[in-house]
């Protein structure tokens, strides 16, 4: 199956497959947020504005990778980048590989007529290293004309795919290549980073860090729903680190790096949460994946709804800003509650 032909299908079954998570969750629910009756806070007084690889962001968010090269991307595309253009916040592009295979697929991916002060992330795979070098990542950001560049990490998703599953010396490759002349991520695509991840990532000069957890879209039955047409293979689909734990343990690793928090974190509230556990953003993929092929302003009400609800939660827990939401969170107690026997 050639690259556009896959990528066809990647977008027929997010749209209609079975390809999230069926009992591993975020872990995010695992948590509640610690409100503050008496913050002496105006809700007025909250403010999202976060400043991320040199830019400033009017939310802590960004808009996941999707698509791009196949029939719909340029639509689907456009109507992101111009939905976060006007609500400015970011935007990461889909797995740009094919651009540097096929030319013609770069119309798809050209977002700034619509987007021109956005926050653009474009996307290869961290395996794409042992066949492509400085030279050809430099060209691909002049071409794209993005901002910054994130190497996804996705060994399970390829293996199930039967696509490229060499990933040895990876890490070698991308340390020889660092730095570049423009920010440079890692993550995972939704099976999450665990801390053994992060501390392979150690040391490198990254500007961010994408957790990827599991809990929402799993890649690994993306693949399966396109090879089959089934899932065959479920318990293989449910490996992953839940988003909840690979923040906690990414932060612990790497306690000074811009961390983003993605992987099912589908609500405003639970972004909160993922900020308080120590992200630093979160990013939203396939929720968007509809709203976007019906058009920028579909997009923008999604992500104007997420961003409302993360601000009232802010001020639920007393906190001005995202940054002071670190650490205003608990475990969650199961069972009934328990009778005060105060007043």
């Amino acid at each position: 199956m050639g690259t556009l032909e896959r990528k066809r299908k990647h977008l027929e079954a997010c749209l209609e497959g079975p390809v999230a998570y069926q009992r591993t969750t975020t872990g995010l629910e695992a948590y509640r947020l610690r409100y503050q009756a008496l913050a002496g806070l105006a809700l007025e007084e909250v403010d999202l504005t976060t400043s991320f690889l040199g830019k400033t962001l009017k939310a802590p968010f960004l808009i996941g990778a999707m698509t791009g090269g196949e029939e719909k991307g340029e639509r689907i595309n456009l109507a992101l980048a111009e939905a976060a253009e006007a609500l400015g916040v970011g935007m990461m592009l889909g797995s740009s590989r094919i651009v540097l295979e096929r030319p013609e697929a770069l119309r798809s991916f050209r977002v700034r007529k619509v987007a021109p002060r956005l926050l653009l992330v474009a996307n290869l795979g961290l395996v794409q290293l042992s066949r492509y070098g400085r030279d050809d990542l430099l060209r691909l950001m002049e071409l794209l004309e993005a901002d910054a560049l994130a190497f996804h990490v996705n060994p399970l998703q390829e293996a199930v795919q039967k696509g490229d599953t060499d990933f040895r010396g990876l890490v070698e490759r991308l340390k020889a290549l660092l730095p570049l002349p423009f920010p440079v991520l890692v993550k995972e695509v939704g099976h999450g980073l665990s801390r053994g991840a992060a501390l392979a990532l150690k040391g490198l000069p990254l500007a961010a860090v994408d957790v990827a957890g599991a809990g929402g879209t799993s890649w690994a039955r993306v693949e399966e729903w396109v090879r089959y047409g089934e899932v065959r293979h479920p318990e293989l689909c449910e490996i992953g680190i839940p988003t909840a734990q690979a923040i906690l343990e990414v932060r612990e690793v790497l306690p000074d790096t811009p961390l983003i928090a993605s992987g099912g974190v589908y609500t405003g509230t639970d972004a909160v949460k993922a900020l308080a556990l120590g992200a630093d953003l979160v990013a939203v993929a396939r929720p968007l994946l509809r709203p976007a092929l019906e058009g920028a302003e579909r997009v923008q009400a999604w992500i104007a709804d997420y961003l409302e609800e993360m601000r009232l939660a802010l001020f639920a827990v007393g906190a001005k800003t995202p940054r002071e939401a670190r650490g205003r969170v608990e475990e969650a107690q199961p069972g009934p509650a328990r009778r005060s026997s105060g007043p």
